[in-house]
């Protein structure tokens, strides 16, 4: 028996060897390969180049909004709303290794059960091509509406949901970094930039809530809307500063919008030309190659309609950050 139980022992202790030898080989080819497309040279090094460390580490500040400001007329009279969300502020954390980021970002209003607005992005810059998605669910929108009289709205009364998704292509990817400017997974050394061009998709809806007056016309508007387009981008380095400039103007080439007040559905009109603009700008600071700290500003302006009836869109996000990298 002692002797079963021996081997029995023995047995385990090589199967778990052999588990853990199977995954470190297995962790092993995955750091490989990641750092085989990390380290590959794909751009002009006089311009740019990867940080000689594998992992960064990234903490940041966020705050982020929305607002609109639209006129239309109804029943002879002229109206012009102005809605905004509260301001949403999170913190957040972010690792890269070898390229790759996972991070987790925590609103402490909403922990506090202050604030219960929702907010999802997806961010991945490459130099060549690279795509931004964010997604908005809010009940926080709070503004009037002024006509023949005027009109407040609480929040609470209206719910906002919102995705937009944007995808670019640079053409001077040998030379202009992206990521240089938002993820600081490369280092821009000498100042350029490039024609960009880019595609984007918004989609969304605007409805009364249950908690609305009952004397609010019970309304829902919902849109689509892609647009296409291209513009410029530029990195300016100046010693250890980065300063990053960018815009995105799109026309938007396809347009659907869809109306219902009170259980009447009509279309929505649309005009010719209608854009949607991409603008970025970003400043980065490098204490060293481990060290560095900055900010980033996103804005995503949505023009619709004409002089006589129009909507004026904008969601905006900005960002502080102090990283290391080791």
């Amino acid at each position: 028996m002692k002797h079963f139980i021996l081997i029995l022992m023995t047995l385990l202790v090589g199967l778990t060897a052999s588990a853990q030898s199977k995954r470190e080989a297995m962790r092993e080819r995955m750091d490989n390969v990641l750092r085989k497309n990390y380290e590959k040279v794909s751009y002009d090094t006089l311009y740019m180049k990867r940080p000689d460390y594998k992992l960064t580490v990234r903490m940041r500040g966020n705050l982020s909004g929305y607002y609109q400001d639209s006129k239309f007329n109804e029943n002879g009279y002229r109206y012009n709303a102005k809605v905004n969300t509260e301001t949403r502020g999170t913190i957040s954390a972010a690792a890269t290794y070898y390229g790759v980021t996972a991070g987790l970002a925590l609103n402490p209003a909403r922990l506090a059960g202050k604030n219960k607005d929702l907010e999802l992005n997806i961010n991945a810059y490459g130099n060549r091509f690279g795509l931004e998605a964010n997604y908005q669910d809010s009940k926080t929108l709070s503004g009037h509406i002024d006509g023949d009289r005027r009109y407040h709205i609480s929040k609470g009364d209206l719910k906002l949901s919102l995705l937009t998704i944007t995808g670019y292509y640079a053409f001077n990817y040998h030379h202009f970094s992206y990521p240089a400017a938002f993820t600081q997974s490369y280092i821009q050394k000498r100042s350029a930039g490039s024609w960009v061009v880019g595609l984007t998709y918004q989609g969304g809806r605007l409805k009364t809530t249950d908690d609305a007056p009952a004397d609010m016309v019970k309304t829902r508007v919902t849109m689509n809307s892609i647009a296409v387009g291209g513009g410029y981008a530029y990195n300016l380095v100046a010693g250890k500063w980065l300063f990053h400039a960018s815009a995105m103007p799109s026309l938007i080439v396809f347009n659907d919008i869809n109306i219902k007040e009170n259980g009447v559905k009509h279309d929505g009109k649309t005009h010719f030309p209608e854009v949607i603009t991409n603008t970025r700008a970003a400043i980065v600071y490098n204490f060293s190659q481990k060290y560095f700290a900055g900010s980033t500003f996103f804005f995503n302006t949505t023009l619709l309609g004409d002089n006589d009836e129009y909507s004026h869109q904008t969601k905006w996000r900005a960002r502080a950050f102090f990283g290391f990298r080791l």
